[in-house]
């Protein structure tokens, strides 16, 4: 089973984390997530272990345990979501945010801008 540990200290290392789960049960692994390009840890990890019944039992101790003056959150991970790097027609293709549907409609291929803002005011700005 795969299990999410969070609010780590960012000093925290892969084998800490495994003594720590290895307590509970046989650990297959355990790792930390790193900014790919600062290598510094995100404050989460995951861990996998081999039995289920191990896994729950570790989960149930650990979870709100405090470690270096932090309460650990742990849990069952969740599936990792499938991301799209296209416009998917809901995303503006710029990372996208979070809109709800009421304030603005998710497909506007073909619409006219209604904003001042347009290209003739764009091209005005440019030629002064």
């Amino acid at each position: 089973m795969r299990i999410y540990v969070g609010n780590l200290q960012f000093d925290f290392t892969d084998e800490e984390l495994s003594r720590i789960f290895s307590e509970h049960g046989q650990v297959a692994s355990a790792s930390i997530a790193r900014d790919r390009e600062t290598q510094r840890s995100k404050g989460f990890a995951f861990v996998e272990m081999l039995s289920n019944d191990e896994a729950l039992a570790a989960i149930t101790a650990l979870n709100g345990k405090e470690i270096q003056q932090r309460a650990l959150t742990v849990n069952e991970a969740r599936p990792r979501e499938e991301r799209s790097f296209g416009n998917t027609g809901n995303t503006s293709g710029y990372g996208g945010g979070n809109r709800s549907s009421s304030s603005r409609p998710t497909n506007r291929v073909n619409e006219p801008r209604t904003d001042k803002k347009g290209p003739a005011k764009r091209a005005k700005r440019i030629r002064r």
